[in-house]
């Protein structure tokens, strides 16, 4: 075998799609998702400065069935749609909404489904399809779905909203965060769940397991 090629594909693996062919089918999920993002972004229920939305269930699901560089992608091309005008938050958009009370929250959720998809893309790694994670893989996908779908987008937008909005630190943590904890936990073990149930069927969008480092070091 001429080094330059590389190990031919084990007869359990899809042949890898030609890279036009992966280009557009990334650029396709990326703004499918994108769009899903936008009609949860759309559900909300006013409950004070902080409605409840399914906004944070959408940026995990983003990130854990397209991996961290296109679910990345495709929440942040929602929210900068939203910073261009258009009413993707519950009927609302513009730079001056998306710079609001909100917007850490807002701008925190591009992130929130890159580390997401940084955890995905490793737990499913070098595994085969059809496959169903194991109970203990399961749990640390749930883990980070709590440690970087819920926790981080706190981190950032508890702050800004208490700076946004002249509250101290606490009262924008029981305005901003201890109200949701419930419906966030239950949104996280949903996002797992659909996550380990969907993403063995996802079509290959990028190359993320350690062959194709292999290979380039090849």
């Amino acid at each position: 075998m001429n080094k330059t090629d590389g190990p031919a594909p084990r007869p359990d693996e899809p042949a890898p799609a030609p890279t036009p062919v992966r280009a557009l089918r990334a650029a396709v999920f990326t703004a499918l998702f994108a769009a899903l993002f936008a009609v949860l972004s759309s559900i909300a229920i006013p409950v004070g400065p902080v409605p409840v939305t399914l906004q944070t269930f959408g940026a995990m699901i983003a990130g854990g069935l397209l991996g961290a560089r296109y679910g990345f992608a495709s929440v942040l091309l929602a929210v900068a749609l939203a910073a261009a005008g258009l009413p993707i938050f519950h009927g609302k958009g513009g730079l001056a909404y998306v710079l609001g009370p909100t917007g850490g929250y807002i701008f925190s959720f591009p992130f929130a489904a890159w580390l997401v998809g940084w955890a995905s893309d490793r737990l499913f790694r070098g595994r085969v399809r059809p496959l169903r994670l194991p109970p203990s893989r399961l749990l640390l996908l749930f883990a980070a779905m709590i440690v970087f779908g819920v926790a981080v987008p706190y981190l950032v937008g508890v702050p800004w909203l208490a700076s946004r909005t002249d509250m101290s630190l606490a009262e924008a943590v029981a305005a901003g965060l201890a109200p949701f904890l419930p419906g966030d936990a239950a949104k996280a073990a949903a996002a797992a769940l659909v996550v380990a149930a969907l993403r063995p069927y996802m079509p290959k969008l990028a190359e993320t397991n350690l062959r194709a480092a292999d290979r380039r070091r090849g």
